[in-house]
Protein backbone atom coordinates (compact mmCIF):
# COMPACT_ATOMS: atom_id res chain seq x y z
CA UNK A 1 0.00 0.00 0.00
CA UNK A 2 0.98 3.48 -1.15
CA UNK A 3 0.94 5.83 1.72
CA UNK A 4 1.37 9.57 1.17
CA UNK A 5 2.37 10.92 4.43
CA UNK A 6 1.71 14.45 3.67
CA UNK A 7 -1.52 13.42 3.97
CA UNK A 8 -1.55 11.90 6.90
CA UNK A 9 -0.78 14.86 8.88
CA UNK A 10 -4.21 16.89 7.88
CA UNK A 11 -6.86 14.51 9.98
CA UNK A 12 -4.27 14.48 12.74
CA UNK A 13 -3.95 17.96 12.79
CA UNK A 14 -7.45 18.44 12.96
CA UNK A 15 -7.91 15.52 15.54
CA UNK A 16 -5.88 16.98 17.99
CA UNK A 17 -7.41 20.79 16.86
CA UNK A 18 -11.07 18.96 18.37
CA UNK A 19 -9.66 17.26 21.74
CA UNK A 20 -7.37 20.59 22.24
CA UNK A 21 -11.22 23.15 22.02
CA UNK A 22 -12.43 19.85 24.52
CA UNK A 23 -9.58 19.65 27.14
CA UNK A 24 -8.98 23.56 27.62
CA UNK A 25 -12.66 24.90 27.57
CA UNK A 26 -12.05 24.17 30.81
CA UNK A 27 -10.90 27.86 31.34
CA UNK A 28 -13.96 28.68 30.19
CA UNK A 29 -16.29 26.61 32.19
CA UNK A 30 -14.45 27.38 35.85
CA UNK A 31 -14.91 31.62 34.59
CA UNK A 32 -18.49 30.62 34.16
CA UNK A 33 -19.80 28.30 36.88
CA UNK A 34 -17.06 30.16 39.22
CA UNK A 35 -20.41 31.89 40.71
CA UNK A 36 -21.93 28.88 41.55
CA UNK A 37 -19.29 26.49 42.34
CA UNK A 38 -16.47 26.84 44.72
CA UNK A 39 -12.71 26.65 43.24
CA UNK A 40 -12.50 23.54 45.25
CA UNK A 41 -15.33 21.99 43.46
CA UNK A 42 -13.98 23.37 40.23
CA UNK A 43 -10.58 21.78 41.12
CA UNK A 44 -11.90 18.20 41.47
CA UNK A 45 -13.88 18.46 38.12
CA UNK A 46 -11.10 17.94 36.08
CA UNK A 47 -10.15 14.72 37.76
CA UNK A 48 -13.47 13.36 35.92
CA UNK A 49 -11.72 13.80 32.64
CA UNK A 50 -8.18 12.86 33.90
CA UNK A 51 -9.25 9.44 35.44
CA UNK A 52 -11.01 7.58 32.48
CA UNK A 53 -8.23 8.89 30.57
CA UNK A 54 -5.87 6.88 32.91
CA UNK A 55 -8.16 3.82 32.84
CA UNK A 56 -8.76 3.88 29.71
CA UNK A 57 -5.01 4.37 28.78
CA UNK A 58 -4.15 1.04 31.00
CA UNK A 59 -6.32 -0.85 29.63
CA UNK A 60 -7.48 -0.29 25.96
CA UNK A 61 -3.92 -1.27 25.09
CA UNK A 62 -4.72 -4.34 23.46
CA UNK A 63 -8.23 -3.34 22.41
CA UNK A 64 -6.39 -0.41 19.78
CA UNK A 65 -3.77 -3.55 18.99
CA UNK A 66 -6.69 -5.48 17.42
CA UNK A 67 -9.04 -2.41 16.28
CA UNK A 68 -6.57 -1.04 14.31
CA UNK A 69 -5.06 3.17 15.12
CA UNK A 70 -7.74 4.60 12.26
CA UNK A 71 -10.84 3.08 13.91
CA UNK A 72 -10.00 3.73 17.43
CA UNK A 73 -9.58 7.35 16.13
CA UNK A 74 -12.92 7.13 14.23
CA UNK A 75 -14.82 5.49 17.74
CA UNK A 76 -13.41 8.54 19.48
CA UNK A 77 -14.56 11.26 17.52
CA UNK A 78 -18.25 9.34 17.42
CA UNK A 79 -18.33 9.29 21.77
CA UNK A 80 -17.13 13.26 21.01
CA UNK A 81 -19.92 14.04 18.69
CA UNK A 82 -23.21 12.51 20.61
CA UNK A 83 -21.51 13.84 24.09
CA UNK A 84 -20.93 17.56 22.59
CA UNK A 85 -24.70 17.44 21.24
CA UNK A 86 -26.14 16.63 24.62
CA UNK A 87 -24.40 18.82 26.69
CA UNK A 88 -26.47 21.69 25.98
CA UNK A 89 -29.53 20.12 26.15
CA UNK A 90 -28.77 19.24 29.66
CA UNK A 91 -29.25 22.13 32.05
CA UNK A 92 -27.34 20.28 35.34
CA UNK A 93 -23.48 20.70 36.93
CA UNK A 94 -23.47 17.01 37.19
CA UNK A 95 -23.80 16.25 33.40
CA UNK A 96 -20.48 18.30 33.29
CA UNK A 97 -18.63 15.49 34.92
CA UNK A 98 -20.41 12.75 32.73
CA UNK A 99 -19.36 14.68 29.43
CA UNK A 100 -15.93 15.49 30.46
CA UNK A 101 -15.25 11.71 31.54
CA UNK A 102 -16.33 10.92 27.90
CA UNK A 103 -14.16 13.26 26.70
CA UNK A 104 -11.46 11.74 28.79
CA UNK A 105 -12.40 8.11 27.30
CA UNK A 106 -12.45 9.51 23.81
CA UNK A 107 -9.05 11.91 24.40
CA UNK A 108 -7.33 8.48 25.80
CA UNK A 109 -8.37 6.33 22.97
CA UNK A 110 -7.51 9.24 20.26
CA UNK A 111 -4.19 9.97 21.56
CA UNK A 112 -2.53 6.85 21.55
CA UNK A 113 -3.90 5.96 18.23
CA UNK A 114 -2.80 9.40 16.65
CA UNK A 115 1.14 8.64 18.37
CA UNK A 116 0.97 5.18 16.80
CA UNK A 117 0.17 6.45 13.10
CA UNK A 118 2.89 9.36 13.50
CA UNK A 119 5.20 6.52 14.72
CA UNK A 120 4.31 3.74 12.27
CA UNK A 121 4.28 6.66 9.26
CA UNK A 122 7.51 8.67 10.20
CA UNK A 123 10.89 8.44 10.85
CA UNK A 124 13.54 9.95 12.81
CA UNK A 125 13.69 14.03 13.00
CA UNK A 126 10.33 13.65 10.01
CA UNK A 127 8.86 11.80 13.31
CA UNK A 128 9.81 14.64 15.50
CA UNK A 129 8.62 17.21 13.16
CA UNK A 130 5.33 15.59 12.74
CA UNK A 131 4.45 15.42 16.42
CA UNK A 132 5.59 19.43 16.88
CA UNK A 133 3.13 20.22 13.27
CA UNK A 134 0.61 17.80 15.32
CA UNK A 135 0.89 19.48 18.76
CA UNK A 136 0.85 22.72 16.95
CA UNK A 137 -2.87 21.84 16.17
CA UNK A 138 -3.46 21.50 19.73
CA UNK A 139 -2.13 25.09 20.81
CA UNK A 140 -4.46 26.82 17.95
CA UNK A 141 -7.13 24.56 19.68
CA UNK A 142 -6.84 26.93 22.72
CA UNK A 143 -6.85 29.75 21.05
CA UNK A 144 -9.72 29.31 19.03
CA UNK A 145 -12.14 28.10 22.04
CA UNK A 146 -10.92 30.91 23.97
CA UNK A 147 -11.46 33.40 21.04
CA UNK A 148 -14.74 31.42 20.17
CA UNK A 149 -16.28 31.42 23.72
CA UNK A 150 -15.04 34.89 24.54
CA UNK A 151 -17.05 36.65 21.40
CA UNK A 152 -19.79 34.28 22.67
CA UNK A 153 -20.26 35.22 25.74
CA UNK A 154 -19.91 39.60 25.60
CA UNK A 155 -22.77 38.87 22.91
CA UNK A 156 -26.85 38.75 23.39
CA UNK A 157 -26.44 35.33 23.31
CA UNK A 158 -24.43 34.61 26.55
CA UNK A 159 -26.75 32.06 28.00
CA UNK A 160 -26.64 29.60 24.80
CA UNK A 161 -22.89 29.83 25.25
CA UNK A 162 -22.79 25.92 25.74
CA UNK A 163 -24.06 25.74 22.18
CA UNK A 164 -20.81 26.74 20.81
CA UNK A 165 -19.80 22.72 21.75
CA UNK A 166 -22.29 21.70 18.36
CA UNK A 167 -19.51 23.63 16.38
CA UNK A 168 -16.95 20.81 17.94
CA UNK A 169 -19.32 17.77 16.86
CA UNK A 170 -19.52 19.11 13.55
CA UNK A 171 -16.10 19.31 12.93
CA UNK A 172 -15.78 15.99 14.82
CA UNK A 173 -17.88 14.69 11.71
CA UNK A 174 -15.63 16.29 8.99
CA UNK A 175 -12.69 14.72 10.95
CA UNK A 176 -14.88 11.31 10.67
CA UNK A 177 -14.65 11.50 7.03
CA UNK A 178 -11.39 12.58 6.02
CA UNK A 179 -10.30 9.21 8.18
CA UNK A 180 -12.45 7.10 6.60
CA UNK A 181 -10.42 7.25 2.90
CA UNK A 182 -7.05 7.64 5.13
CA UNK A 183 -4.59 5.45 3.84
CA UNK A 184 -2.38 4.45 6.53
CA UNK A 185 0.24 2.11 7.90
CA UNK A 186 -1.06 0.01 10.70
CA UNK A 187 0.33 -1.93 13.58
CA UNK A 188 0.70 -5.77 13.03
CA UNK A 189 -1.70 -7.23 15.69
CA UNK A 190 0.87 -8.13 18.54
CA UNK A 191 0.19 -10.19 21.60
CA UNK A 192 -0.25 -8.78 25.25
CA UNK A 193 3.63 -7.53 26.78
CA UNK A 194 4.98 -10.25 28.46
CA UNK A 195 6.28 -9.55 32.30
CA UNK A 196 10.14 -9.15 31.11
CA UNK A 197 8.90 -6.80 28.44
CA UNK A 198 7.78 -4.62 31.22
CA UNK A 199 11.59 -3.97 32.15
CA UNK A 200 11.67 -1.74 29.48
CA UNK A 201 9.49 0.67 31.44
CA UNK A 202 11.91 0.96 34.54
CA UNK A 203 14.75 1.91 32.70
CA UNK A 204 16.62 5.74 34.44
CA UNK A 205 15.86 7.07 30.83
CA UNK A 206 12.17 5.77 30.85
CA UNK A 207 11.13 7.13 34.56
CA UNK A 208 13.08 10.38 34.08
CA UNK A 209 10.87 11.47 30.79
CA UNK A 210 7.58 9.96 32.78
CA UNK A 211 8.13 12.43 35.35
CA UNK A 212 9.11 15.37 33.08
CA UNK A 213 6.02 14.69 31.09
CA UNK A 214 4.31 14.95 34.88
CA UNK A 215 5.82 18.25 35.95
CA UNK A 216 5.22 19.82 31.53
CA UNK A 217 1.44 19.21 31.51
CA UNK A 218 1.39 19.54 35.23
CA UNK A 219 2.60 23.67 34.36
CA UNK A 220 0.11 24.09 30.86
CA UNK A 221 -2.86 23.08 32.96
CA UNK A 222 -1.28 25.92 35.37
CA UNK A 223 -1.81 28.39 32.33
CA UNK A 224 -4.61 26.69 30.20
CA UNK A 225 -7.35 26.04 33.07
CA UNK A 226 -6.30 28.67 35.22
CA UNK A 227 -4.55 32.01 33.54
CA UNK A 228 -8.22 32.97 32.51
CA UNK A 229 -9.43 32.89 36.64
CA UNK A 230 -5.68 35.02 37.15
CA UNK A 231 -6.69 38.04 34.91
CA UNK A 232 -10.16 38.11 35.65
CA UNK A 233 -9.09 38.14 40.16
CA UNK A 234 -5.73 39.39 39.82
CA UNK A 235 -5.84 42.31 37.46
CA UNK A 236 -9.68 43.06 37.61
CA UNK A 237 -10.35 42.39 33.80
CA UNK A 238 -13.32 41.10 32.33
CA UNK A 239 -14.53 37.68 31.31
CA UNK A 240 -13.83 38.59 27.43
CA UNK A 241 -10.31 40.31 28.01
CA UNK A 242 -9.52 37.10 30.54
CA UNK A 243 -10.38 34.41 27.69
CA UNK A 244 -8.31 37.08 25.22
CA UNK A 245 -5.75 37.04 26.84
CA UNK A 246 -5.23 33.19 27.36
CA UNK A 247 -6.27 32.70 24.04
CA UNK A 248 -3.14 34.91 22.81
CA UNK A 249 -0.90 32.24 25.17
CA UNK A 250 -2.32 29.77 23.11
CA UNK A 251 -1.23 31.78 19.93
CA UNK A 252 2.27 31.78 21.03
CA UNK A 253 2.25 28.55 21.70
CA UNK A 254 0.85 28.01 18.40
CA UNK A 255 3.86 29.81 16.71
CA UNK A 256 6.10 27.80 19.48
CA UNK A 257 5.34 24.55 17.77
CA UNK A 258 4.73 25.50 14.45
CA UNK A 259 8.84 27.12 14.41
CA UNK A 260 9.94 23.67 16.77
CA UNK A 261 8.74 21.75 13.81
CA UNK A 262 11.15 23.55 11.30
CA UNK A 263 14.02 24.02 13.65
CA UNK A 264 14.27 20.69 15.31
CA UNK A 265 15.65 19.03 11.97
CA UNK A 266 18.64 21.22 12.52
CA UNK A 267 19.35 21.90 16.10
CA UNK A 268 19.32 19.31 19.14
CA UNK A 269 16.46 18.55 20.95
CA UNK A 270 18.11 19.56 24.42
CA UNK A 271 19.56 22.90 23.72
CA UNK A 272 16.36 23.59 22.60
CA UNK A 273 14.55 22.49 25.53
CA UNK A 274 17.40 24.26 28.05
CA UNK A 275 16.75 27.84 25.73
CA UNK A 276 12.68 27.62 26.25
CA UNK A 277 12.78 26.49 30.09
CA UNK A 278 15.16 29.78 30.83
CA UNK A 279 12.70 31.63 28.60
CA UNK A 280 10.04 30.68 30.69
CA UNK A 281 11.59 31.35 34.06
CA UNK A 282 12.77 34.71 33.04
CA UNK A 283 9.29 36.05 32.31
CA UNK A 284 7.64 34.43 35.18
CA UNK A 285 10.38 36.07 37.19
CA UNK A 286 9.40 39.13 35.48
CA UNK A 287 5.81 38.92 36.01
CA UNK A 288 6.40 38.14 39.50
CA UNK A 289 8.27 41.55 40.47
CA UNK A 290 5.88 43.51 38.42
CA UNK A 291 2.97 42.08 40.40
CA UNK A 292 5.22 42.46 43.73
CA UNK A 293 6.60 46.06 43.44
CA UNK A 294 5.10 47.50 40.47
CA UNK A 295 1.54 46.07 40.59
CA UNK A 296 -0.22 49.77 40.07
CA UNK A 297 1.35 50.74 37.11
CA UNK A 298 2.07 48.42 35.36
CA UNK A 299 -0.13 45.86 36.06
CA UNK A 300 -1.71 45.76 32.77
CA UNK A 301 1.77 44.71 31.32
CA UNK A 302 0.92 41.30 32.65
CA UNK A 303 -1.84 40.54 30.15
CA UNK A 304 0.69 41.51 27.52
CA UNK A 305 4.15 39.81 29.17
CA UNK A 306 2.57 36.13 30.35
CA UNK A 307 1.08 35.00 26.87
CA UNK A 308 5.00 35.13 25.46
CA UNK A 309 5.71 32.56 27.52
CA UNK A 310 3.34 29.91 25.11
CA UNK A 311 5.79 30.60 22.52
CA UNK A 312 8.94 29.05 24.61
CA UNK A 313 6.20 26.82 26.68
CA UNK A 314 4.46 24.71 24.01
CA UNK A 315 7.88 23.15 22.34
CA UNK A 316 8.86 21.04 25.47
CA UNK A 317 6.62 18.50 25.17
CA UNK A 318 6.64 17.35 21.84
CA UNK A 319 10.58 17.81 22.09
CA UNK A 320 10.48 15.32 25.41
CA UNK A 321 8.34 13.10 23.41
CA UNK A 322 9.55 12.73 20.16
CA UNK A 323 13.46 12.04 21.66
CA UNK A 324 11.98 9.11 23.11
CA UNK A 325 9.73 7.77 20.99
CA UNK A 326 12.06 7.78 18.08
CA UNK A 327 14.52 5.12 20.66
CA UNK A 328 11.18 3.27 21.22
CA UNK A 329 9.92 0.09 18.78
CA UNK A 330 6.97 0.15 17.15
CA UNK A 331 5.96 -3.28 19.17
CA UNK A 332 6.06 -1.06 22.61
CA UNK A 333 4.94 2.73 20.98
CA UNK A 334 0.90 2.00 22.02
CA UNK A 335 1.90 0.83 25.21
CA UNK A 336 4.39 3.63 25.50
CA UNK A 337 1.79 6.61 24.52
CA UNK A 338 -0.62 5.06 27.09
CA UNK A 339 1.58 5.60 29.78
CA UNK A 340 2.72 9.00 28.44
CA UNK A 341 -1.14 9.41 28.50
CA UNK A 342 -1.60 8.61 31.89
CA UNK A 343 1.33 10.65 33.43
CA UNK A 344 -0.11 13.46 31.27
CA UNK A 345 -3.26 13.40 32.34
CA UNK A 346 -1.92 12.78 36.20
CA UNK A 347 0.17 16.34 36.11
CA UNK A 348 -3.17 17.83 34.17
CA UNK A 349 -5.13 17.08 37.48
CA UNK A 350 -3.04 17.40 40.06
CA UNK A 351 -2.05 20.51 38.23
CA UNK A 352 -5.04 21.52 38.37
CA UNK A 353 -6.11 20.97 42.22
CA UNK A 354 -2.53 22.55 43.35
CA UNK A 355 -4.18 25.91 41.04
CA UNK A 356 -7.48 25.55 42.81
CA UNK A 357 -6.14 25.62 45.98
CA UNK A 358 -3.66 28.45 45.68
CA UNK A 359 -7.04 30.09 44.03
CA UNK A 360 -8.55 28.69 47.10
CA UNK A 361 -6.47 30.10 49.50
CA UNK A 362 -6.56 33.78 48.30
CA UNK A 363 -2.74 33.16 47.17
CA UNK A 364 -2.95 33.96 43.05
CA UNK A 365 -1.18 36.63 43.98
CA UNK A 366 1.94 35.02 43.73
CA UNK A 367 0.43 32.96 40.65
CA UNK A 368 3.84 33.20 38.51
CA UNK A 369 6.10 31.45 42.04
CA UNK A 370 4.07 28.89 42.30
CA UNK A 371 4.19 27.98 38.01
CA UNK A 372 8.33 28.14 38.70
CA UNK A 373 8.65 25.86 40.99
CA UNK A 374 7.42 22.41 39.22
CA UNK A 375 9.38 24.30 35.77
CA UNK A 376 12.75 24.50 38.16
CA UNK A 377 12.16 20.84 38.72
CA UNK A 378 11.69 19.74 35.23
CA UNK A 379 15.10 22.00 34.63
CA UNK A 380 17.14 19.69 36.98
CA UNK A 381 15.51 16.39 35.46
CA UNK A 382 16.52 17.88 31.96
CA UNK A 383 20.34 17.12 32.74
CA UNK A 384 20.09 14.06 33.67
CA UNK A 385 17.41 12.92 30.74
CA UNK A 386 19.89 13.97 27.86
CA UNK A 387 22.96 12.35 29.97
CA UNK A 388 20.73 8.75 30.62
CA UNK A 389 21.06 6.22 27.25
CA UNK A 390 17.98 3.94 27.12
CA UNK A 391 20.16 1.45 26.50
CA UNK A 392 21.43 -0.59 29.88
CA UNK A 393 20.64 2.82 31.42
CA UNK A 394 24.09 3.78 31.09
CA UNK A 395 25.59 7.33 30.42
CA UNK A 396 26.18 8.38 27.02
Amino acid sequence: MTVNRNKIKAPLILNFLIFSMLLNSMGVIILQLSNQVSYKGLGVLESFKDIPIVIVSLLCVNLINKTGNKNALIISLLFVIISCVALPLVDAFWFFKIWLSIVGVSFALAKISVFSIIKNNFKDRQLASAISSVDAAFMIGIFFVNIGFGSLLTSSYANYWKFGFWIIALLSIINVIMLKSLKIEEDKIIEPAMPGEWKFFFKPKIIIFFIVAFFVVFVEQSFNSWLPSFFKNNLKVNSYFALQSSAFLALFSFFGRLITSRLILRFHWYRFVIICLCMVLFILAISQIVIIYFYNDFKFLLVFIIPIIGLFLSPLFPLYNSEILNQVSKQKTHLFVSWVVIFSSLGSSVGSLYMAMIFHEKLSYFYPFFISLPLLIIFGLTFFLNKTSIINGQKQ
